[in-house]
């Protein structure tokens, strides 16, 4: 009987999150947890989200298993906000249950902030797909979505060193004027990943990919 009652539960609970998440746009900022990585080049997704997360006036992100999640209204949309908690290479299993529940269209509904160490500090380019390009965070939603078919906003950190290890790189923190370079961008960015919402990625690539 009360494993009855507990499948009935889960089932109740997994009916309501789908219909949370149907239709809403789900933005995941890729990062690593712990105070340690805050200021890395690889928490640059983190860093906007942060942002559109005081933007929206969201109070605080709350833990949920795998994630840290905020979760608010931007008329006339549902918005969803997920960091992963799961390091970097583990990142795609916080959209496993997204993609098995079908409330998600990845084409217009998923964005993915993240880090390039390709991209001087400052510029960004959104992308409606592509390679992981070496990104482990990428590289493990790719494997979870079973697609490279979804949108995402690349942010410069910075070329890596010739000689320099990546993996030291991107967990190291950014130098004061290279940092302030991001952190001028990401009001901007914020308005662009609303215009995203609004009129999708094609729109947004033209107006702020330069």
């Amino acid at each position: 009987m009360l494993e009855r009652l507990r499948a009935l539960l889960a089932g109740v609970a997994e009916r309501e999150e789908e219909a949370a998440v149907a239709g809403a746009k789900v933005i995941v900022g890729l990062g690593n947890p712990g105070r340690e990585y805050d200021n890395t080049r690889h928490n640059a997704g983190w860093w906007l989200l942060d942002v559109l997360a005081q933007r929206w006036g969201v109070p605080k992100f709350r833990a949920e298993k795998n994630q840290a999640v905020a979760t608010t209204r931007v008329e006339p949309f549902q918005v969803r906000l997920i960091k992963p908690l799961t390091y970097m290479n583990r990142s795609g299993s916080v959209l496993v249950p997204l993609k098995r529940m079908g409330a998600l269209d990845l084409g217009k509904d998923l964005l993915v902030l993240v880090d390039d160490v390709a991209l001087e500090p400052g510029r960004v380019r959104f992308r409606p797909s592509g390679s992981a390009g070496g990104h482990n965070g990428l590289k493990s939603i790719e494997q979870a979505l079973g697609t490279k078919d979804y949108p995402r906003l690349r942010i410069g950190v910075g070329t890596k060193p010739p000689g320099a290890d990546l993996a030291d790189w991107v967990l190291s923190s950014m130098p004061r004027g290279d940092r302030k370079l991001v952190d001028e961008r990401l009001p901007e960015l914020a308005e662009a990943v609303e215009t995203w919402m609004r009129d999708g990625i094609e729109v947004v690539m033209d107006r702020y990919n330069r």
